[in-house]
């Protein structure tokens, strides 16, 4: 640090204002004067998208070939930490052979819409699961001394107007969906740098955030690495320095920095935040030169092959009706569906990877067939059009006739979800509807293969037998596919996100994507399964769903304690048993349900989950570990996260839908704010939890109780009634119910001496009185 603050006070003005800003599409600013060099930073949050720099010199636009893994859609459907990190791991030694010091990802925007055009970038719905899959990720890559960039802070939940819209988002949602997203890897996982985003929050650029750049990333979190810009997202550049914005890319042509000089000398930027600016970027351009690996090598295939591998933990079997799946291997197997020959593994926009190999779905199938005269191909659609073609489907449904079983892989293709732009409805192609259609018509046995970024519509649910979504899974999708339906490979992913029937289910329905240049956050925290439990609306398939081709049995939930304390932890153990005939994976989801009714919250709230591997018969013990966030709200009073007190129950299941397990705790309050000042309005209820007013209160409420004859029938005929009477009725009722008990001048009085307590009470914290 003293090396890098010495050579911060060697640098001129226009050298710090230029560092501040990239030299090109992917290096920082190198300075040979006082020995700072550049490092290079690359997409994407799947693969390696490398841009070959050799071809770039000559004017041309290609990309290094690299492994395309599964995409954040698909990979958070594996609910697995050890999972996540290893592809982490992959990602980072791929990127130390290649020289690249920053990979920018992962993607963690909450799921708000499953028209957002970039949602198979992005992990969950859920916070939690997405920041603690997000923590594994970052963990990964940095093992490898690689540095990660978390992104794209904070919601950037569409790309319609990405660079203008102002999304209007209140506190509490803000704070308990999508800075969640982000709280946990953060504190966590400790990336190197954290990617800002286009949008607007509340009416304040990203770029130009101080609020959430500096008072809650930095100064509440504890983030001490580097905050860039994502490319081409700033506005005012030198309001981005004095709000917390580190690093402007890509190279803007003098635009930043220009304006960076102008406001240092006109004195409307400080040059101590800009020196506190350029001290963290040359932090991190320093710790990613100290880390860099002489001599590394990757081997390709076997990278492929782990990609194979990830995949198929990744991939969620969403119905097996009659046992449908797995195939036998001496089926006659018809394969339907252009995405078969030609696979969609992976989106549009910034993350796309130019593959080292593809596995094709139909390829894969052929290998464990091990003959031709046992696989009928079809084309079925045209992958670029959107119009039926009856030659296409007739052939499908002879191939169908032909077969034992017939396999339909449809799905998105790319012109429906990429970077830059939203979906405009939830349905698949007419041609792929029809297809799966037809061919059901005609057999009996159909297993519909998806491959798509987000959810779809599934007008022909109910005519096919089996249906396995495999997102989009990366270039070896197609093997992973092939080991699940030939059962290779026990199905084990689940959904994490929610799949409603149809697009006006979804709580953002009415308000995405806005008006405008603005869009309201009117769903607040009732995003995905949080909107749908407490609508009681019915989903397609509900978040955590999945199925497997064996059987487990959830047995004995057990707490450390059932009373506790906000700042005590809780243990959860629950034991899972392997009830089937096979080796396979269960996705344990422990959920948190605050039966009070004084704050409006979701019917339930994922707060822990496990992945864990039983033999056929074996049984095994998961613990989780509960801390006073899996039981808070953020309550916007005190600005901070509070506990009401009472009785929660923890609920264990396999997905949100099917809780096995509950059990009850009862948790003491978390201080709620102190009042600030009484008048004729405050609540008995919220005065009487002032342990310093209750004594004075209490009084002038015996007077109340002797004098009111109405008020005393009520709470002698219908003792339930008075409580909720009482806790939300202000003092001047007194008066009234009182029957002339309770006075003006009693009143006055009381508040008088109330405010008195209060008064005393701030001065001895050294707090100014209000009152």
């Amino acid at each position: 640090m003293e090396k890098i603050k010495h050579i911060i006070s060697e640098m001129t003005l226009e050298e710090k204002a230029a560092m501040c800003s990239g030299a090109n599409h992917w290096f920082t600013k190198p300075l040979d004067r006082l020995g700072i060099p550049s490092i290079m930073m690359q997409d994407g949050p799947h693969g390696l998208r490398k841009q070959d720099l050799a071809a770039l010199k000559e004017g041309k636009r290609a990309n290094v070939p690299m492994i395309c893994f599964p995409t954040g859609a698909a990979l958070a459907c594996s609910w697995d930490r050890e999972l996540v990190e290893s592809m982490g791991k992959l990602l980072g030694q791929e990127c130390q052979a290649e020289n690249v010091d920053i990979l920018l990802g992962p993607g963690v925007n909450i799921k708000r819409s499953p028209l957002c055009g970039r949602n198979f970038e992005y992990y969950s719905e859920d916070p939690h699961l997405s920041s603690e899959l997000a923590a594994s990720y970052i963990t990964g890559i940095q093992s490898q001394g690689v540095g990660a960039s978390l992104k794209h802070f904070v919601a950037n939940n569409q790309e319609h107007n990405r660079y203008t819209i102002d999304e209007i988002i209140d506190e509490r949602t803000l704070r308990e969906i999508y800075l969640a997203s982000f709280e946990s890897a953060v504190k966590k996982a400790k990336p190197w740098t954290i990617m800002g985003s286009f949008n607007k929050v509340n009416g304040t650029n990203l770029s130009e955030n101080k609020y959430l750049l500096t008072d809650v990333l930095k100064e509440e979190w504890g983030f001490e690495g580097l905050v860039v810009s994502d490319w081409g997202a700033v506005d005012e550049r030198a309001d981005g320095i004095a709000a917390g914005l580190d690093l402007e890319m890509p190279y803007t042509y003098g635009s930043g920095e220009n304006k960076i000089i102008e406001a240092v000398k006109n004195g409307t930027l400080k040059e101590e935040a800009l020196n506190k600016t350029v001290e963290r970027i040359l932090g991190i351009v320093f710790k990613a030169v100290d880390n860099r690996r002489q001599g590394v090598t990757i081997d390709k295939l076997q990278h492929h092959e782990s990609a194979r591998k990830i995949a198929s933990e990744c991939l969620v079997l969403l119905k097996n009706n009659d046992n449908v799946l797995p195939l036998k291997k001496d089926m006659k197997v018809a394969i339907v569906g252009e995405f078969a020959e030609k696979p969609r593994y992976q989106g549009g926009g910034s993350s796309r990877i130019l593959p080292y190999k593809i596995d094709s779905i139909l390829d894969e199938v052929k290998l464990k067939v091990g003959s031709e005269d046992l696989v009928k191909y079809a084309r079925g659609y045209k992958v670029d059009e959107d119009t039926n073609h009856e030659d296409l489907i007739a052939e499908a449904v002879n191939a169908a006739q032909w077969a034992d079983v017939a396999i339909v892989v449809a799905g998105l293709p790319d012109s429906y979800e990429t970077e830059g732009t939203d979906r405009e409805h939830m349905r698949m192609p007419e041609s792929h509807n029809k297809l799966i259609q037809s061919v059901a018509a005609v057999q009996k046995n159909v297993v519909v293969v998806l491959c798509n970024g987000s959810p779809v519509e599934m007008p022909w649910i109910n005519d096919v037998k089996g249906l396995l979504e495999a997102y989009l899974g990366g270039q070896a999708v197609g093997g992973a596919i092939s080991d699940i339906i030939f059962g290779d490979v026990n199905p084990s992913g689940k959904l994490a996100e929610t799949f409603p029937q149809k697009l006006s289910h979804n709580p953002s329905f009415l308000n995405f994507p806005g008006e405008g240049d603005t869009v309201h956050y009117r769903e607040g925290i009732f995003v995905g399964y949080r909107y749908y439990d407490k609508k009681e609306v019915e989903p397609l398939f509900p978040f955590g769903f999945g199925l497997s081709y064996t059987k487990f049995e959830y047995s004995s939930i057990r707490v450390d304690k059932k009373w506790m304390s906000g700042n005590d932890t809780l243990k959860v153990n629950v034991k899972v048993k392997n009830i089937g005939d096979r080796a396979g994976k269960e996705i344990i989801q422990l959920y948190v349900s605050d039966m009070q009714d004084a704050v409006i919250r979701p019917v339930k709230e994922l707060k822990g989950f496990e992945k864990v591997m039983l033999d056929p018969m074996e049984e095994k013990s998961v613990t989780f570990e509960l801390d006073k966030r899996a039981f808070a709200f953020y309550d916007i009073d005190i600005k901070d996260w509070r506990i009401q007190g009472g009785k929660y129950t923890i609920m264990v299941g396999s997905s949100s839908k099917n809780i096995h397990l509950t059990e009850e705790v009862n948790i003491e309050p978390s201080p709620t704010k102190a009042t600030q000042c009484v008048t004729r309005n405050s609540l008995i209820g919220r005065l009487l939890q002032e342990p310093l007013l209750v004594e004075p209160l209490n009084k002038v409420l015996d007077i109340f109780w002797k004098s009111s004859t109405s008020m005393q029938s009520i709470k002698n005929d219908a003792v339930d009634m008075i409580v909720p009477i009482m806790k939300y009725m202000p003092l001047r009722q007194l008066v009234y119910y009182s029957e002339g008990g309770v006075t003006e001048e009693i009143l006055s009085e009381l508040i008088r001496e109330l405010n008195d307590i209060l008064q005393r009470s701030q001065k001895e914290k050294k707090n100014e009185a209000i009152c």
